[in-house]
């Protein structure tokens, strides 16, 4: 069996002596490790997951033999989950990391579960971390255990397991999703660590711009902002009076705090001004198809710990909003970014969200869509809607044709060039003009494209 992975999910702290989740830790651990939550009650975040009645609550208290599969971004609080089922149904707890182990590795895990049971022995929790590294094989041989409950799997991912794990495996499995941490959670978790006896025990306190840099470095992931903070710790222990003390209370201020995590406080409040000057410097640099500067904004918001979420939402809208027709792949490069920043997380995201920034910003430019629909728009509000035309209703229930409706109609299929020449908008905007194509890249051969149907559709010649 492979051994418990050097960078363990969010407090996770194996006890091999025990051979599952110890409830103490040596002095000398790690501060995420000596703070990892012993009971769902301590979890923080996952509200959905620990309130009363939920699926996991009811494994956890009822003691229920019931295999689980975690999906959720790093550091949100995979393993601590599974090493709180093992600890609060005192099962054993062996971690197998996908990285490493292999089929033989996964079949000695489930065959020494089964032989503990065969002993009279505890049920074990067999954790799968990174379960999506996994092969096909290498899911297939966790099916026996599951199937036969020699084992209680909880198996963690990052990716969409409809994609990355075998539906076998996905059927006889709880999914459960688990959110990002919001900074105030991560804000939680970090007071918990300098007060707790476990953690920092009172011995150091925080500047609230140092707080700030550390959770927005850690991006929602507790486990980052606790090795932040032990990091800081250290820095400010190392420099004795200058740390100006407060009593027993070492001071970490935000120098401390960038010297430690090696990084540069970034200088942006997302609640506040910058968060929308940066944005709007970011969509402006796009728009104005400079590279290299919506990069550097695009860095900004990425470094500040903005959602990468909201970056990627943005970039869809720009697509319509700024290229348009004039790349017509620009709104498919910027919706795969949005899917593919909820299929991988950050960071690794960011090359995603890079990748679209500099497709929009090369791309050639066009107005036109949001003109168009603005223009429809305020024709609407204006009243200027009149009753569809009679051809054009519905002809499909009885009674349609005695009112008149589809007569005259013609089946555009039918028709040269499959356009048909008859009236479409209502007669108060039978003569407008919403849509007006420029002449700039693909949008050029869709403006003469639409010039000539116009004047098909429409009867009239030169597209007028």
């Amino acid at each position: 069996m492979a051994e418990p992975s050097s960078e363990p999910g969010l407090f996770d702290a194996p006890d091999p002596g025990a051979g599952s989740l110890g409830t103490n830790t040596h002095s000398s651990a790690p501060l995420a490790v000596r703070m990892r939550p012993r009971t769902l009650d301590e979890l923080v975040g996952q509200a959905q997951l620990r309130a009363p009645g939920s699926p996991l609550r009811r494994l956890v208290e009822g003691d229920q033999s019931m295999s689980l599969l975690l999906w959720g971004p790093p550091g949100t609080g995979k393993t601590t989950i599974a090493g709180i089922v093992s600890l609060q149904t005192d099962r054993r707890f062996v971690e197998v990391s996908a990285v490493s182990a292999g089929v033989k590795e996964v079949r000695a895990a489930i065959d020494a579960a089964r032989g503990e049971l065969a002993r009279g022995g505890r049920e074990t929790v067999l954790f799968v971390d990174e379960v999506h590294r996994f092969s096909k094989a290498q899911q297939d041989a966790l099916l026996p255990g599951v199937e036969n409950r020699w084992v209680t799997l909880v198996a963690a991912t990052t990716e969409n397991p409809f994609f990355s794990v075998i539906s076998p495996l996905l059927s006889r499995s709880l999914l459960l999703r688990l959110e990002s941490l919001t900074d105030e959670d991560v804000s939680s978790v970090v007071d918990q660590a300098l007060a707790d006896d476990r953690g920092l025990a009172g011995r150091y306190r925080l500047a609230d711009d140092a707080r700030a840099h550390l959770v927005r470095l850690a991006g929602g992931d507790a486990r980052r902002a606790l090795t932040y903070l032990e990091a800081a710790a250290g820095a400010a222990a190392s420099t004795g009076p200058a740390a100006e003390p407060e009593g027993d209370a070492t001071l970490i201020d935000l120098e401390l705090a960038e010297t430690a995590v090696d990084r540069a406080a970034v200088r942006y409040d997302r609640q506040g001004d910058q968060h929308y000057d940066v944005t709007s410097a970011f969509i402006k640099s796009v728009r104005g198809s400079d590279v290299d500067a919506a990069l550097h904004y695009l860095a900004r918001m990425v470094e500040a710990g903005e959602d990468p979420r909201f970056i990627a939402r943005r970039l869809v809208i720009l697509a319509s909003e700024d290229v348009g027709l004039a790349d017509p792949t620009a709104l498919t490069t910027a919706v795969a970014a949005a899917q593919a920043v909820q299929l991988i997380g950050m960071p690794e995201a960011r090359l995603n969200l890079a990748q679209a920034t500099i497709a929009l910003a090369v791309a050639p430019k066009s107005n036109a869509v949001i003109k168009a629909i603005d223009a429809a728009s305020a024709d609407v509000r204006a009243g200027k809607i009149g009753p569809v035309p009679a051809h054009l209703r519905d002809a499909h229930y009885g009674g349609a044709k005695q009112l008149g409706h589809g007569g005259g109609y013609k089946y555009s299929h039918d028709e040269p060039y499959g356009v048909a020449e008859q009236q479409y908008a209502p007669d108060v905007v039978q003569g407008a003009r919403y849509y007006r194509p420029t002449s700039l890249g693909a949008e050029a051969a869709v403006k003469e494209r639409w010039e000539r149907i116009r004047s098909l559709v429409r009867g009239v010649r030169g597209g007028r």
